[in-house]
């Protein structure tokens, strides 16, 4: 992975992460439009501008966690079964499911679910006051149809604002909440992704690593803010729109290159 490759790539991390895009399945998409070498190291490097990621939104919404004890609870008990099943299913999505294939369908598929949503949330009218009155039960729900999103393509954010709304929050609480859920869940998946991956990370990467990082910290920031803005005025179905068209783009692409189904 040269320098230009890796900019790209943070950029895309950024950008996409807290969408209801699939970030995952754009750099895997665009992994395979670049033909990047080193697929151990493009692994490591996705773990890593991941974080700079999350560094992004815990900067935004810092002081939701100085509110009390409330929101922890909460996010832990959302948490928890993507924890779970995650441990239990990593080897089998890892090795399955990570191909330009799974990616193109899911974002299809995805895609349509958005533009339903968009319908069926325009008028809703939140049944909480504030996103930390979220009640236990409602927290297993999301944390439960987040679970999906470990499919590459089917996108963390799009499932767990999905979830928020069926929950009770109205478009702007369901994607804060998918913003502050991403913090112990892309903090658990990636920790333990860097744990797998450390003997692949060499000193000689380590400036690559860390502008990754800062590029994706930079770019999600912009992203976040950017995106509760589009949303309150456009809501969902133009990101559905995207996904459909691109993953049908890509599918086609795939096909005609015979791209080989692995990630």
């Amino acid at each position: 992975m040269n320098y230009i490759q890796a900019i790209i790539i943070a950029i895309i991390e950024g950008i996409t992460e807290f969408l209801p895009v699939s970030s995952t399945g754009h750099m895997i998409l665009a992994q395979s439009l670049m033909d990047v070498k080193d697929p151990e190291f493009a692994k490591t490097f996705e773990i890593v501008i991941q974080l700079g990621a999350i560094m992004a939104v815990l900067l935004l919404y810092i002081k939701r966690f100085f509110v009390g004890i409330n929101i922890y609870l909460k996010l832990f008990v959302a948490f928890l079964p993507t924890g779970i099943i995650g441990l239990l299913a990593y080897k089998f999505i890892k090795h399955y499911l990570f191909n330009p294939y799974t990616v193109s369908i899911s974002l299809i598929v995805g895609g349509v679910i958005l533009i339903l949503l968009d319908k069926w949330s325009k008028d809703k009218i939140s049944e909480y006051k504030e996103v930390e009155d979220l009640s236990y039960s409602s927290a297993i729900k999301i944390g439960l149809i987040q679970c999906v999103s470990m499919i590459p393509g089917v996108s963390r954010a799009a499932a767990t604002i999905f979830g928020g709304v069926f929950a009770g929050f109205d478009r702007k609480q369901a994607a804060e909440f998918s913003f502050l859920l991403a913090i112990p869940t892309m903090f658990a998946a990636s920790g333990y992704d860097l744990l797998k991956e450390k003997d692949n990370i060499h000193s000689d990467d380590l400036t690559i690593l860390l502008i990754g990082a800062l590029v994706a910290f930079l770019v999600a920031i912009i992203a976040v803010k950017g995106f509760i803005a589009f949303l309150n005025k456009y809501g969902f179905k133009h990101f559905g729109y995207y996904r459909i068209i691109l993953g049908v783009l890509f599918l086609v692409y795939a096909v005609y290159t015979g791209l080989e189904l692995t990630a």
